[in-house]
């Protein structure tokens, strides 16, 4: 099966967010299930072709676009993502693609994404290659589907693909100026009231795959049920509803060879199920990293995250001085966004210099050692449509504590409700008492070792990996290629 991957970003080339591991690790294990897999992505002024070894395309040079009134030329780069076999191809593109970040609020945004789109069908038809699935991702490749069906149908290439569009996060929805409908090269009647393209007087990328894609993913069951709700649809919600026969959940894995204890090529020292001690000895070398001290007895808190209103961390502030106060936890922190956030964890350091740790920023080897030596991870979400941290911290034995929402609900199972099962803490209300309670629970967990032990063991056997959620689009792939 041939399957065209279009993507806005991807580890290890381009990342802002969660998209990039998913478009990292999802074609690599369709590739291990037989698939023939193609990425397309923009080459980003960020990209360093010489450190990626990418290789720039002699018979792909200089291939003409129009969007609107103006021709572009884009040239192609491809590489590999490991030694998986599948190739990157990278849409060479200065004009559109050297800016100061991977996305902008320049006038011209859509046109960047129109021709990743374009491109993307233009290098399909000079190898000849026909793909049986367009998977789509997000808004910026969320015209693919209408594409296919109104300007590259004549095309026997496209003839016969079936279109996936999976929704990593419906807020960010791609809505511009309706008159810009002309820079795509589909009809304009696609942006009448009420037309394909149209909601709320703009012209929605977002919107337009959802009708025109042949089947709709999200990246978790509970995000694929939440985003039919008014609370979660930004928006889009009846436009679901509408469609909800085609709209499916498939949770998101992770990449087991980056993050497995086992594995880990940043921890010192690794360890597994047999050796989970060890964990003790990683959390020592976390604390001296962050320059703080190492007490058995002192439960460790961490967090990794993008500082923003999404992430619930206001439920946090009115309670941690009293955590900090009352009890002798530590917590270590890892991120950047909303200055007021950054502030707050600023202020709780300067004023608990022994109990708190604070790097502004992003340091990915930071993160693997977050993930390895806290004994908790604190992830309050208002809303997530899958959530990676949580994956990753139960493959590492650190209990998530985590707001019942999306796919945090899919994956963390509360052990004081579900004590044979459970693997985590879990929330509901979207409050700082539920929030402060839940933390209390997870001190009385960690006073008991034998079953802080046992629920750290039941998260690192968990199957989390890639290959089962592979397993689930490959099966719908065939749904729509065959039925």
């Amino acid at each position: 099966m041939n399957v065209c991957f279009i993507t806005s970003e991807c580890v290890p080339y381009a990342k802002t967010g969660g998209l990039a591991d998913v478009s990292g690790a999802l074609p690599k294990a369709l590739a291990e299930l037989g698939c023939a897999v193609k990425v397309f992505m923009p080459l980003y002024d960020s990209i360093d072709t010489r450190l990626h070894n990418l290789v720039f395309s002699e018979d792909l040079y200089e291939i003409p676009v129009q969007i609107g009134n103006r021709s572009v030329v884009f040239n192609t780069w491809f590489g590999n993502l490991g030694d998986s076999g599948v190739k990157v191809h990278f849409i060479d593109c200065p004009l559109y693609y050297h800016r100061s970040s991977i996305y902008t609020s320049d006038g011209d945004e859509n046109e960047r994404y129109i021709l990743l789109q374009h491109a993307a069908f233009k290098i399909m038809q000079r190898y000849n290659w026909s793909p049986d699935v367009l998977h789509c991702n997000d808004w910026q490749s969320g015209l693919v589907p209408a594409m296919a069906k109104n300007i590259y149908h004549w095309d026997e290439l496209f003839r016969e693909s079936v279109s996936v569009l999976t929704v990593h996060n419906i807020a960010y929805q791609g809505a511009f100026d309706p008159q810009d409908i002309y820079k795509t090269g589909l009809p304009s009647s696609m942006v009448a009231k009420g037309g394909p393209l149209e909601h709320n007087g703009a012209m929605s990328f977002m919107k337009g795959g959802i009708v025109y894609a042949d089947a709709v993913t999200s990246v978790s069951p509970t995000y694929a049920k939440e985003i039919q709700q008014p609370q979660y649809g930004a928006g889009l919600d009846a436009i679901l509803r509408t469609y909800h026969h085609k709209l499916t959940g498939i949770l998101n894995g992770i990449d087991t060879d980056v993050w497995s204890p086992g594995q880990d090529t940043y921890i010192k020292p690794r360890y597994t199920v047999k050796t989970l001690n060890k964990k003790q000895r990683v959390k020592a070398n976390l604390l001296k990293k962050f320059g703080l001290e190492y007490d058995e007895e002192r439960p460790l808190f961490g967090i990794i995250s993008r500082l923003t209103p999404q992430k619930g961390f206001e439920l946090l502030q009115p309670i941690l001085s009293h955590l900090l106060q009352t009890s002798n936890m530590q917590l270590v922190v890892l991120g950047s966004g909303e200055e007021s956030s950054e502030q707050f964890f600023q202020l709780a350091k300067d004023l608990y210099p022994e109990q708190v740790a604070v790097f502004v920023g992003y340091n990915n080897e930071l993160a693997h050692w977050i993930e390895a030596g806290a004994d908790f991870f604190i992830m309050p979400s208002r809303f997530e449509p899958c959530g990676l941290n949580q994956m990753y911290s139960l493959a590492y034995g650190t209990l998530p504590i985590v707001r019942k929402t999306g796919g945090l609900a899919d994956t963390v199972i509360d052990v004081y409700s579900d004590p044979e099962n459970g693997n985590g803490l879990v929330f509901e209300d979207f409050t700082s008492y539920a929030l402060l309670t839940t933390i209390q629970r997870a001190l009385e967990i960690y006073s008991d070792s034998d079953a802080l032990e046992t629920i750290r063991l039941r998260g690192m056997n968990a199957d989390f990996s890639w290959t089962r959620s592979a397993e689930k689009y490959v099966a719908l792939y065939n749904r729509l290629k065959y039925a």
